[in-house]
């Protein structure tokens, strides 16, 4: 009797963002690791919308800095996987929104005296970005990962004059 392939999904193996995500706040000095976990546990889990980020007394302060810990380490990993030539940086950017979408913009700088390149406009209601489950929030920070990676090797590899922008959400 002939055994019935399972229907094959190609599927790319992913990083472990949250633990990644993780290890970038404590690495960096921001918060102790129990306090990391607690953290990413509380703001990426849940129901939406996320109550910590709607508080009425420091709403804007306290969306930056989610932005600023979920998206920056995904951007230093894509710099990590491709080699910057000397004097170039990336910076992440965040145009903070209350009522809307907050931008997220990701800049490569090469240092040259040449124009600045846009590598990832990213979109997001901060608030709503609570996930179901791990895979889900992988997923998500996969995406952005791929995308500054793609656009970084495009920045790096062509003349610095022709402007690359990833993909726009």
């Amino acid at each position: 009797m002939a055994k019935k392939a399972p229907a094959a999904r190609a599927q790319r193996a992913t990083r472990n963002w949250i633990a990644y995500l993780c290890e970038s706040l404590v690495t960096s000095g921001v918060m102790p690791t129990w306090e990391a976990a607690t953290y990413l546990t509380e703001n990426l889990f849940g129901e939406k919308p996320n109550p910590r980020l709607l508080c009425a007394t420091n709403a804007y302060e306290v969306t930056s800095q989610f932005l600023q810990r979920l998206y920056h380490p995904l951007v230093e990993a894509a710099s990590r996987d491709v080699t910057l030539p000397d004097g170039a940086r990336l910076h992440v950017f965040t145009d903070i929104s209350l009522t809307g979408k907050s931008a997220v913009l990701v800049v490569y700088v090469s240092g040259n005296h040449h124009p600045h390149q846009l590598l990832m406009l990213d979109a997001a209601k901060a608030w709503e970005l609570v996930f179901t489950d791990s895979e889900e929030v992988n997923r998500w920070a996969e995406e952005r990962y791929r995308r500054v990676k793609s656009a970084l090797t495009a920045a790096i590899g062509k003349p610095v004059r022709q402007a690359v922008l990833a993909e726009v959400s």
